[in-house]
């Protein structure tokens, strides 16, 4: 049963456009089921961490070529495994 949600939440994944993708509201969407996504902007300094972001993202787009998107999602992937490692541990 698993297996058969994870292959179809996976279809429907690659079967979106990135128009539609676009038209989400992924910070509604996500925070239904982690709260804080929908309140922290009033707790945190987010105009210090967007900088702090933009020059991760600037560094990846300089050293290795990456556009925008792929500097973004490569930034993302590398939050992910610092993230599963540290809980790992």
């Amino acid at each position: 049963m698993k297996g058969q949600i994870i292959k179809k939440i996976e279809q429907i994944i690659e079967n979106t456009s990135e128009k539609t993708e676009q038209k989400i509201d992924w910070t509604n969407v996500w925070g239904k089921k982690y709260p804080i996504l929908t309140t922290y902007q009033e707790k945190v300094d987010v105009d210090d961490y967007i900088i702090k972001l933009g020059e991760l993202l600037d560094s990846l787009k300089n050293r290795y070529g990456y556009n925008d998107l792929d500097a973004m999602l490569v930034l993302k992937d590398i939050l992910a495994h610092a993230w599963n490692n540290k809980n790992q541990q």
